[in-house]
């Protein structure tokens, strides 16, 4: 009978001793109690927990939470009351300060988070609460990891899911948004009214500027063959006088071409001509020359 007893007995000691095996799993601490106060925090690994007189008083999470809070009602400083709700990320940092540190951690932050947000709200007018989520963030993330320091908790980040404002309200945006979009398209087409007219303008000026360089192109190409024609008639004069320089002429050529020079002039359409009196003097020459020449025929036969 004893052996069968003691065989029990080493039974129960091995299922004891079993189950107080504890394996703490990754991302987990478990906050053990010895005799009904803390005792210490065990991390990840195996460990055995002192059957009777030990216990695990809380296992505590160490990932990163997030907890979505209800919709707050709060008042603007120019008293408009609105709905915010809010996102919470936060970290247990310390399982013991956690566990023993308030009585119900998501209560009292969701109550923290609440009183922070009307104080914080509360100094803020609508527009500048509707303007300002980043700077309500950073604030409420601030004032919230210094609350729940004593918790065990940190906050790692705040966010404002939605901010509702009152029905009259949104209509009274609404319209001022759509007023703003209409004069916003107004302004707009102004703008493209006045590029498009100062495009035009700028082609018409353009246009006359090109105008402008073209006739006077024309006038500078006129002008230079002008130039160059007087140039060569004076060139061609030039170079005739020095031919007759050269040949030597005597006063009875140089009387010649004056007056085949003058009797170009008479073809002409002048009414009035002026004739040189050396002209005057070869003509009586050529004249007298003509009647020599006469008397030197024979004599015409006698009419019967």
């Amino acid at each position: 009978m004893l052996p069968i007893i003691l065989s029990i007995l080493g039974v129960l000691i091995l299922l004891i001793l079993v189950i107080n095996i504890k394996f703490v799993p990754q991302s987990k601490a478990y906050v053990i109690e010895r005799l009904g106060a803390f005792h210490e925090v065990w991390g990840v690994g195996p460990h055995f927990k002192v059957p009777f007189f030990e216990r695990v008083a809380k296992a505590v999470s160490l990932k990163e939470q997030v907890v979505d809070f209800a919709p707050q009602p709060v008042i603007t400083k120019d008293n408009v009351t609105m709905q915010i709700d809010t996102v919470i990320y936060f970290q247990i940092t310390d399982p013991k300060l956690y566990t023993y540190g308030v009585e119900h951690p998501m209560s009292a932050i969701e109550n923290l988070t609440a009183t922070t947000l009307r104080n914080i709200i509360g100094e803020l007018e609508l527009d500048q609460t509707l303007t300002s989520r980043d700077i309500i963030n950073t604030k409420m993330r601030t004032l919230l990891d210094e609350a729940t320091d004593p918790w065990g908790i940190k906050v790692n980040r705040v966010e404002l899911k939605n901010i509702i404002p009152p029905r009259e309200i949104q209509d009274a945006m609404e319209k001022q948004m759509k007023a703003e979009r209409e004069r916003r398209e107004s302004i707009l087409q102004a703008e493209g009214q006045k590029q498009s007219q100062i495009l035009v303008a700028e082609g018409e000026k353009q246009s006359a500027i090109l105008r402008a360089d073209a006739a006077k192109q024309a006038a500078i190409l006129e002008a230079e063959g002008k130039a160059e024609a007087i140039l060569k008639v004076q060139q061609a004069l030039a170079d005739s006088i020095e031919m007759l320089n050269k040949a030597n002429p005597n006063d009875q050529v140089v009387k010649i071409k004056a007056l085949e020079a003058f009797q170009a002039a008479a073809d002409g359409r002048a009414t009035k001509i002026i004739i040189p009196s050396e002209i005057q003097g070869l003509a009586g020459l050529c004249a007298s020359a003509k009647g020599v020449f006469d008397s030197m025929e024979p004599n015409p036969p006698a009419k019967k």
